[in-house]
């Protein structure tokens, strides 16, 4: 046998078995690229458009995230709604499990965002240095915003100005609507004088600017925690996109979102 006809004997014996070998290679590929369905409040929404990107390109996965106020998350999850991971502050978490079962894995305690003020871009920041500052702004503005009442920080902010005793003098004013409702919106069109929201759900907003956040006598800040409910029966990608939401080099993503990375790898 020539060379050349050796050559192309040896040849067509180790193209088969390598295009065998990528073929399967790709169908396991395909196999392993699962969707991952994301029900979330909205305080993380930024963090997570930014973060999710970096997680397909890396993993193959596809993320559908699903972002709306907490209240209604936790609606959906009782009407029903099926999703591969959760995000939520932490008290609503535990509060699910009383009626959603949910895994004890990819449940961690993931990032704090703490409650900021808002105005109207180009109108004069205001003094919310101590207590009695945020008091004085409170009485003086024409219109306030705070979010609804059954949600962790219009909670918060509904007792806030009960314990300050100008609950009376406030909630004549009040305008109730959520930051992912369009709440900052609002201010931008000066309808509202001054909003307390999310950090994390104000700070890329257009036409309005930040004061800052709360003074820690007024503060509190919103836990934010991920779980995976029990019928999720392939809970592997899901806990992979935990584990790439909470690494240290994800800080930075976190941070230009409002937020404070509470949680490392697990």
């Amino acid at each position: 046998m020539s060379s050349k006809a050796t050559w192309h004997v040896i040849n067509s014996s180790l193209i088969a078995p390598l295009f065998l070998a990528l073929t399967l290679w790709a169908a396991t590929t395909t196999v392993r690229s699962e969707e991952i369905r994301v029900l979330s409040g909205g305080g993380p929404q930024a963090a997570l458009q930014a973060i999710i990107p970096q997680f397909e390109s890396t993993t193959g996965h596809r993320v559908l995230p699903s972002f709306a106020l907490v209240t209604v998350v936790q609606q959906k999850l009782a009407a029903g709604e099926k999703a591969d991971l959760i995000l939520l502050p932490v008290p609503l978490i535990a509060a699910t499990e009383k009626s959603l079962p949910l895994r004890s894995e990819g449940r961690i305690v993931l990032a704090r965002v703490g409650i900021a003020v808002i105005v109207r871009k180009g109108a004069a920041l205001p003094d919310i240095s101590t207590a009695d500052a945020v008091r004085k702004l409170l009485l003086e503005a024409r219109s306030v915003e705070f979010s609804s009442p059954d949600t962790p920080v219009g909670g918060h902010l509904a007792r806030m100005i009960e314990q300050m005793g100008i609950a009376d003098a406030v909630r004549p004013k009040l305008v109730i609507k959520a930051a992912i409702d369009g709440g900052a919106l609002l201010v931008a069109e000066g309808k509202v004088e001054v909003a307390m929201q999310l950090l994390s759900e104000v700070q890329s907003a257009e036409g309005i600017a930040v004061a800052g956040l709360l003074p820690s006598p007024l503060q509190n800040f919103v836990v934010y925690g991920t779980a995976i409910p029990a019928y999720n029966e392939r809970p592997e990608p899901a806990i992979a996109l935990v584990k790439f939401l909470s690494e240290p080099g994800k800080t930075e993503f976190w941070k230009r979102a409002g937020f404070e990375l509470l949680a490392a790898s697990h």
